[in-house]
């Protein structure tokens, strides 16, 4: 099954911008493959404006968050795989979403359950003419 906190992440930003306040990525910048401004980190972790607004080209999946931003007037594309993300909340109230840090992601099997002791059944079905 997969994770639930790309969807909640997607839902929580759809929320705060249908409302019309700031949507605010809390990032662990040292989590491998995440691509923001250095300069802008404090304690290992960064805080992006993401409305709408300040940001071009946004895109969240299940995988990343990207888009574009400018930075002391510098433009940077920005990638944040998800579970690099700690939080999603409104800069006006904090109200959002946030994580658990070093939350675990189960993977999937690697190969389905042995059948083999078990024998299945199927649905007796005859061709009627």
């Amino acid at each position: 099954m997969t994770s639930q906190k790309p969807y909640l992440i997607r839902a929580i930003y759809d929320w705060i911008v249908d409302n019309s306040l700031t949507p605010y990525l809390l990032v662990n910048a040292t989590i491998d493959g995440v691509q923001v401004p250095h300069d802008f980190i404090n304690d290992g972790k960064i805080v992006l404006n993401i409305d709408p607004s300040a940001v071009r080209n946004y895109h969240a999946d299940n995988e990343w968050i990207s888009f574009s931003a400018r930075f002391s007037g510098k433009p940077m594309e920005l990638f944040i795989p998800i579970h690099a993300v700690q939080s999603i909340y409104s800069k006006e109230n904090n109200q959002g979403m946030f994580f658990p840090e070093g939350e675990h992601v189960p993977e999937p099997p690697t190969s389905p359950p042995s059948t083999t002791n078990k024998a299945k059944k199927h649905p007796g079905l005859k061709i009627v003419k």
